[in-house]
């Protein structure tokens, strides 16, 4: 199959249109016999005419030009799409969309009137999908599919995430050491158990200064701003779900007994529940929903969103 002239990879699952990015370029450049060929444009300051320019200028030493305009926000899409007209030959360009571009898209219309441009959706994977797509990775890094169902239980919902935590235990095997239960829950733990539960305990009726700190030394020692938010959603959701049982006079032990969480966790919920109304969770849940969509869709950066996202709990 000939490779397009101009490629347009858009989606709600970022994290596989940017690694579809990543392999289309790498074969692209293959063809490359010089560095002059490849221009890496900047997604926060490009414009139409900045756009324009890259995509004219001809090839130097190499058969053809590549222009990549990787992670570029979804609100901004359009305003580039003259851009492309009168595109010559000897160009190839890459774009990746941070978030969903609709059917009438000035984008795609753009990218689809060039002959042999192309445009691909990857759409969120839910699911059996997702569970198929993890076990394909957990395969190719050489680990059994019980891991990776292991890794889904433990990880949200993010298939950035969950990649990080199949290369981490491939890289633990292949330095010779067993996957064993024990070894997987310690090293999907993350290695800041302690900071989690400090971060948590102190979210509720209102995060304190504490909570603060926490997030912030959770992000310095390499945690993901996202999966920090992740923690916090199922906190929040946890202590609902305890107070709706508490509403309806379950006591402490019945609660602890219906629910698989940890007996302390519970006790810790249980106490918080009765602090906070059943109104400020949801709103809590829909504040932290709304964050992982703002940073997906390339709108917010993650860590300085966090502390937004803290304050409005």
């Amino acid at each position: 199959m000939t490779d397009p002239r101009v490629l347009l990879l858009h989606g709600e699952e970022a994290f596989l249109v940017e690694e579809e990015g990543r392999r289309v370029l790498e074969r692209w450049r293959a063809e490359l016999v010089s560095d002059f060929g490849y221009e890496a444009l900047d997604p926060s300051g490009i414009n139409p005419a900045r756009l324009r320019d890259a995509l004219r200028q001809l090839p130097f030493l190499d058969p053809f030009r590549v222009v990549a305009l990787r992670s570029l926000a979804a609100r901004r899409a359009d305003g580039l799409a003259g851009a492309l007209k009168d595109l010559p030959e000897t160009t190839r360009l890459l774009i990746t969309v941070s978030g969903r571009l609709g059917a009438g898209s000035a984008l795609l219309k753009a990218a689809a009137a060039i002959e042999s441009g192309m445009a691909r959706e990857f759409v969120r994977l839910k699911g059996r999908t997702l569970s198929d797509w993890a076990s394909n990775r957990a395969r190719e890094l050489g680990l059994p599919p019980s891991v990776a169902a292991m890794v889904q239980r433990a990880s949200p919902a993010d298939l950035g995430i969950i990649d990080s935590e199949l290369r981490k235990l491939a890289a633990y095997h292949e330095a010779g050491f067993p996957l064993d239960r024990d070894a997987l829950l310690a090293l999907l733990a993350g290695g800041h158990e302690e900071e989690i539960f400090q971060l948590t305990d102190s979210l509720l009726p209102r995060p304190t200064g504490e909570a603060f700190r926490v997030a912030r030394s959770l992000v310095r020692s390499g945690e993901q701003p996202t999966v920090i938010a992740w923690r916090l959603s199922r906190q929040l959701a946890m202590v609902l779900e305890v107070r709706a049982r508490r509403d309806r006079g379950e006591s402490l032990a019945e609660v602890q007994n219906a629910m698989s969480e940890h007996p302390f966790r519970i006790q810790k919920a249980f106490e918080a529940a009765g602090s906070v109304e059943g109104a400020r969770l949801e709103a809590g849940l829909k504040a932290l929903l709304a964050y992982e969509w703002e940073v997906k869709s390339g709108q917010l950066d993650a860590e300085l969103g966090l502390d937004g996202v803290l304050a409005r709990l």
